[in-house]
């Protein structure tokens, strides 16, 4: 937990930092967990390099280290010439870095044997499933922004980037590069993301068929739904539901 309100400041652990690079330069293995990984990332040594953190840093992550290529689906990024980098995702994925770790440097009959005994499992599906989509509305654009609050009420009509562009008075084109340039978002993928986000809070917690779920967040076609469901959280609308929906021994409650 070294970062203070979300925003990872770099110059403020120069000794570990040059401990931890002398340590690869000694040939130690270097691995991170979580919002670990900002502090490997200040020495440099992943700069054009694969990595991964817990989604909730990516922002900052991307601000400070730009030549690092965050994959965020992953729950565990291996990296270097001699896989000298190992980093594992959200929190809890730290299970999946020690599985590795053991399966790597004693054998998968000693991480198997291990996750049994300590009832861990890996994260097979990655990180994608977790990651809440969360769209900046700092960038300063109130053009933007407006659209962006509009859109959170009305995401499912039928065409809705044509609406956000007759709101905003622009040219088509105009308003589409810069709702780009202020969310870091395309306003059709950023409809897609507000549109599943939405889904998926339906799936977590009402018995709706997945065709219904389709229609009423903006899709007539329950198969392209189903495509695009997938395509965002790497599993289906049927296998979010069954991961994330409270066992039936938690009780409804009130």
């Amino acid at each position: 937990m070294m970062v203070e309100d979300g925003e990872w400041k770099k110059g403020r652990h120069p000794a570990i930092v040059r401990w931890l690079a002398d340590m690869h330069a000694q040939g130690a293995i270097l691995c991170s967990a979580c919002s670990g990984v900002l502090l490997l990332a200040e020495t440099g040594l992943l700069d054009g390099r694969e990595a991964t953190i817990h989604w909730a840093y990516a922002r900052t992550f991307r601000r400070n280290f730009p030549d690092v290529r965050l994959r965020l689906e992953k729950v565990l990024v291996t990296a270097g010439e001699r896989q000298q980098f190992v980093m594992s995702g959200a929190s809890a994925s730290w299970h999946d870095l020690v599985l590795y770790l053991v399966a790597r440097h004693v054998g998968p009959s000693a991480a198997q044997a291990i996750a049994k005994f300590m009832l861990l499992q890996w994260h097979v599906d990655g990180q994608a499933p977790y990651v809440v989509f969360e769209a900046p509305t700092d960038h300063g654009d109130a053009i933007v922004l407006d659209a962006q609050r509009w859109l959170s009420e009305s995401f499912s009509v039928a065409t809705p980037v044509e609406e956000m562009v007759k709101r905003s008075g622009l040219a088509e084109r105009s308003f589409k590069r810069r709702f780009s340039k202020a969310t870091g978002y395309s306003p059709i993928v950023y409809v897609q993301n507000v549109r599943i986000e939405e889904a998926k809070r339906r799936l977590e917690r009402t018995d709706e068929p997945i065709d219904e779920i389709s229609w009423a967040v903006g899709y007539e076609d329950p198969a392209f739904f189903r495509r695009l469901f997938k395509r965002i959280t790497r599993i289906t609308p049927g296998a979010y539901r069954r991961k994330f929906r409270l066992p039936d021994f938690v009780g409804t409650g009130k």
